[in-house]
């Protein structure tokens, strides 16, 4: 257990609440001026500081800044934030747990106690980015999954199990359970955390960026790297600024016929264009209080989306609601209560909080809405769907109409019709059966991820749309690759329950899994002659999936545009079939009769879906899901496991392996030092994401990763993905900045993990793998050059890690997003901005040139540099600011990275 921290209480806040026969310790934020005036997620920080003092690292100062915050000025306070608790899902998870283990024999190697390197606060983990969906269309498709799943990962789940019993205060939600975010706001989520006798906020950081979903229900928290929850696992304060806070206040309420997609992607539009990169957004308002929690969880969990820390709301009685429906006791129900009247932080619709930015919406604007073809911000009106289609689909075909290839004849048709680029291709299906398909093909229509999958409404009007269409006698095409992965098996239940799966499943909406699956690129393979036929071709063929992200290459290999929708929209678009399909004029198919079905023959009242939300899910069915959540099935169980306080690492594992991030460190620091003769491994353009640096999706054997896993005797079918071998750094190093979208300037006309290798003469194309282990033979430094946003997207830390390992020490962009940068400091990598209005292109650089950066030593005095001195062989020279925003940031930089720092404390402490 963690020792509570006794608090230096400089302002007298230490009181007690009772509720019913038990009293809570608590800090009173009235003790503080000013304190009634800031925004519901300040408050709750200051709370954190009031509770944490201790007279160093958080100081009576740093609470009255707090407490007298100015929320025009621009950030520049920074206070230490303790967060409640950590939750991880597996992808990210399992390197945190690798690193953890790496850790305690790094202790015992500097002379510590390994027992030392374990989590100060709980920690979750929830396995669901594992299940892929191989299997789809049958009844058996659940089963069939697991059973790969199982098969392909025993070894991260035996190591996961070593885990949970190895830690203190680690407890792992097993496989076919749920998705990270649905399982933490239906069960983990405490509202307000009870620890030691003290009561205070919950509290989390969590090494998936969506884990602001539980912003829905009060609890401040947003998304890490894995090696920023290490830290907070074991005790490290997250280093931060007194951020400014957008309010967003809405007004009004929903129209029937738009859903909680609908307004996700309308409110994503709208704090993209007005900028909250690194902001609070809190909603507020009369508005507020007409918002379902189910509503208010999906806007949360499209934070990441907008580029905003967090997008919360206040506890109110909808709050209290959903806490009781989801099985929560009323102890804890009356606890939550009390607290947040007692505190200030109930919501006052009325009420008008100190914001630096307001922004306002008036629900009954909100009209049915899609997002794509590959960014989340990019919102399209439903009715203008099928014309911006066909704008957008010229950017990823040919304007030819080269005749097709053997087997999968192209038609006679010309190359356009009516101005929309046509391919129309003749595809034998493997039952003998022949179809048509061409550009806007919609082949993967999926209700995925945790954006809607926790939003009952959402989900029963899917069904519904379902329903409606079998009644009428309609189908999905049958070049549509169809999935159901709820994310909890309460989903299962109330569709069980009431009457609605045999629909689903009629439609080839069959359950796949419980897990994040097409959102996070485990959408599976599409059949043989399907994707054949689209790689022939050339064909740009879509996706429509009920998720949160949409970045190109993302959801599969063989799909180029990508759209969200709401859970209904997308088995109406696995009916019509196509993008260019425009679904609210047009029909969308033909009923028993021979008459045409439009979509709104098949759209349910609000009415119907209400009718089923109330009498089909009850508090009994969260009971029932997660009465033993922890404990998992006969194969989880059965699972062998080792044991003792280190891992016994198998030298043949290709899942699990020792990472080098120790290797030959000494507990005292190495002083920084100036970068000097450097290249350019990439040179990259604006909106790069995580998901173009980090490994994800599947292992092609022609890559360095496949290469690798070829050579230690794994079979190309068992290859993998790559989230899934997180814990082996050989894999994912040779995986980083291999997206098959990436594209690297220095190596024009090239698309994927590619660069040019000047240690070869001539300058060669290379993998970026193989030129980075030449580089580093030869010494070289490494730097990346890059345009706006660089790092945009999920909290993926690998993203750094993989940059480090491949001999970057040093990134020079236009702007950053803040999880990455954040990262990039963990790894020890220099983040680097060009001056104001400058860019790499205004600059003359190519990447063709040799780099030095000078100015960096000034960091071994204890200061931070506002800039550095960039120059290159070929003349250019220019001030770089130094993207090291905080102390924090700079004593992990000192270190080598936060791993290193946390270590060395852990051994002096």
């Amino acid at each position: 257990m963690k020792e509570t921290v006794v608090s230096a209480n400089s302002f007298d806040a230490r009181s007690t609440l009772q509720v019913g026969d038990e009293s809570y310790e608590i800090f009173k934020l009235d003790k503080v001026e000013g304190s009634a005036r800031l925004p519901y997620s300040l408050k709750v920080l200051l709370e954190n500081l009031l509770r944490t003092e201790d007279g160093a690292n958080i100081t009576a100062d740093h609470i009255r800044a707090l407490g007298g915050w100015d929320s025009q000025a621009q950030p520049s306070q920074e206070i230490q934030f303790t967060p409640a608790r950590v939750i991880m899902q597996d992808f990210t998870g399992v390197p945190c747990v690798v690193d953890l283990a790496t850790m305690r024999e790094a202790v015992k190697e500097l002379g510590g106690d390994p027992a030392k390197v374990n989590p100060l606060s709980p920690a979750e983990l929830v396995i669901d980015h594992s299940v892929i969906a191989d299997k789809f269309g049958t009844h058996e498709a659940f089963a069939q999954n697991v059973e790969l799943e199982y098969g392909r990962n025993k070894e991260r789940y035996q190591f996961l199990r070593w885990g949970q019993t190895a830690f203190d205060d680690f407890k792992v939600v097993p496989p076919g359970t749920g998705i990270v975010h649905q399982v933490n706001i239906e069960h983990l989520a405490r509202t307000v955390m009870v620890r030691n006798g003290q009561a205070y906020p919950d509290t989390l950081v969590g090494t998936d960026s969506h884990t602001t979903m539980v912003n829905g229900l009060g609890v401040l928290g947003w998304g890490v790297g894995g090696i920023e929850a290490e830290a907070a696992m074991l005790g490290q304060p997250v280093s931060m600024l007194i951020p400014r806070v957008v309010g967003f206040k809405l007004t009004g309420e929903l129209n029937p016929g738009t859903t909680a997609t609908d307004l996700v992607l309308t409110i994503t539009e709208m704090l993209r264009k007005h900028g909250v990169v690194g902001k609070f957004v809190e909603f507020y308002g009369e508005g507020v209080a007409a918002t379902s929690l189910a509503n208010r969880a999906t806007i949360g969990n499209m934070s990441p989306e907008f580029g905003s820390t967090a997008a919360i709301f206040p506890i109110d009685g909808e709050t209290l609601k959903y806490l009781r429906l989801t099985g929560r006791s009323e102890q804890q129900v009356a606890l939550v209560e009390a607290y947040a009247k007692e505190q200030g932080l109930w919501l006052d619709p009325a009420a008008e909080p100190d914001f630096s930015e307001k922004l306002e919406l008036d629900l009954s604007t909100v009209v049915p809405s899609i997002a794509g073809p590959k960014r989340p911000q990019d919102r399209i009106v439903l009715a203008n769907a099928a014309q911006q289609f066909a704008l957008d689909v010229r950017n990823y075909v040919e304007d030819d109409d080269e005749a097709g290839k053997e087997s999968f004849p192209a038609s006679d048709a010309p190359a356009s019709t009516n101005g929309v680029p046509s391919r129309p291709t003749t595809v034998v299906a493997a039952d003998g059966s022949t179809y048509e398909i061409d550009h806007g093909a919609v082949t993967v229509a999926a209700i995925t991820s945790c954006t809607n999958t926790s939003n009952p409404y959402v989900m029963v009007a899917a069904a519904l749309v379902a329903k409606k269409a079998v009644e009428k006698g309609l189908t999905r095409k049958p070049w549509v690759k169809t999935t159901l992965a709820p994310g909890s098996k309460v989903v299962t239940d109330y569709f069980d329950k009431a009457g609605l799966t045999p629909y689903l499943d009629k439609m080839g909406f069959n359950l796949v899994g419980y897990g994040c699956t097409t959102c996070i690129g485990n959408s599976g393979p599409l059949d043989e002659e399907i994707s054949k036929a689209i790689n022939e071709h050339d064909l740009a063929v879509t996706s429509v999936l009920s998720g949160n992200r949409n970045f190109e290459g993302r959801i599969n290999p063989d799909v180029k545009m990508n759209y969200l929708a709401s859970p209904p929209l997308v088995v109406a678009y696995a009916i019509a079939g196509s993008m260019k399909v425009d679904v609210t004029t047009e029909a969308i198919g033909t009923d028993t009769d021979g008459n045409p079905v439009f979509l709104k023959d098949i759209w349910p009242t609000e009415a119907e879906v209400n009718d089923v939300v109330a009498n089909a899910i009850g508090e009994d069915m969260f009971n029932k899901s997660y009465q033993d959540v922890f404990a998992g099935d006969a194969q989880w169980q059965s699972l062998p496991i080792p044991t003792g306080n280190t891992f016994e690492w198998d030298p043949q594992s290709t899942y699990v392996r020792k990472p080098p991030y120790f290797e030959g460190m000494r507990m005292e620091t190495t002083p920084v030092t100036d970068i000097t003769g450097a290249r350019v491994l990439a040179k990259l353009g604006d909106s790069v994401t995580t998901d173009h640096i980090s490994p994800a999706g599947a292992i092609k054997a022609d890559t360095p990763a496949g290469k690798y896993l070829t050579e230690h005797g794994v079979a190309r079918r068992d290859f993998n993905s790559y989230g899934s071998r997180r814990g082996n750094h050989e894999v994912m190093i040779r995986g980083t900045f291999a997206n098959i979208r990436l594209r690297n300037q220095i190596a024009p006309g090239t698309e994927g993990g590619f660069t040019r290798d000047f240690t070869v003469e001539g300058a060669p194309v290379s993998f970026i793998y193989d030129a980075s282990q030449n580089y580093q033979a030869a010494g070289t430094p490494l730097v990346i050059l890059a345009g706006k946003e660089y790092g945009s997207g999920s909290s993926r830390d690998w993203a750094a890690k993989g940059t480090a390992l491949l001999g970057v020490k040093a990134v020079v962009a236009e702007s950053y997003e803040r999880i990455h940068r954040s990262n990039l400091i963990g790894m020890g990598v220099l983040p680097l901005q060009f001056p104001e209005g400058a860019t790499a292109a205004s600059l003359g650089l190519t990447g063709e040139e040799t780099f030095s950066i000078t100015g960096v030593t000034e960091l071994n005095d204890g200061t931070t540099p506002r800039t550095v001195k960039v120059t290159t062989d070929t003349g250019v020279e220019f001030d770089a600011v130094v993207r090291i925003d905080t102390p924090g940031e700079a004593d992990y930089y000192r270190n080598g990275g936060i791993m290193q720092y946390v270590l060395r404390n852990l051994i002096r402490n």
